[in-house]
């Protein structure tokens, strides 16, 4: 059966993954990458380093983008939003940074490791998967599908 996703299910997906697609486009080719983000009920929050796709955001900030689960060819759900990519500053691109880094890096962690035998704290320090520029993509559109058999 192919159908459609109702918001709540759209968010559920939204919420359970940490990898999507972020497409851009200079007017002359699509641009297509997968980037880690977060997202907090309202927009997609990212990081990046300077280069193509930060280039091509900049110039033209309309984006889309897309996150699945896939079970097998026939379990699935697909969630695609059009948006725009705002690049964020100061206070605004350090509570998204902590907000990233406390959500996404910890999934980057073994779960054979527990943190209360190694000295982990709650809060996640890993300054050397830093990048340069933190941006939110504020969602204008989200649609979303899936198919189970």
């Amino acid at each position: 059966m192919l159908g459609e996703l109702n918001e709540t299910q759209m968010n559920n997906v939204l919420l359970s993954q940490c990898i999507g697609r972020l497409a851009c486009t200079d007017g002359k080719q699509p641009y297509i990458v997968p980037v880690t983000y977060v997202f907090n009920g309202k927009d997609i929050y990212g990081q990046t380093n300077e280069g193509t796709k930060l280039n091509i955001m900049r110039k033209n900030p309309a984006v889309s983008f897309q996150v699945e689960m896939m079970f097998n060819m026939a379990n699935w759900q697909s969630v695609i939003i059009t948006g725009k990519f705002v690049e964020l500053k100061g206070k605004e691109a350090e509570k998204a940074r902590e907000y990233l880094y406390n959500h996404v890096m910890p999934l980057m962690t073994s779960s054979t490791i527990h943190a209360h035998e190694h000295q982990v704290s709650g809060k996640v320090n890993d300054n050397n998967r830093q990048k340069a520029v933190m941006y939110k993509i504020v969602i204008k559109k989200k649609t979303g599908r899936f198919e189970k058999q």
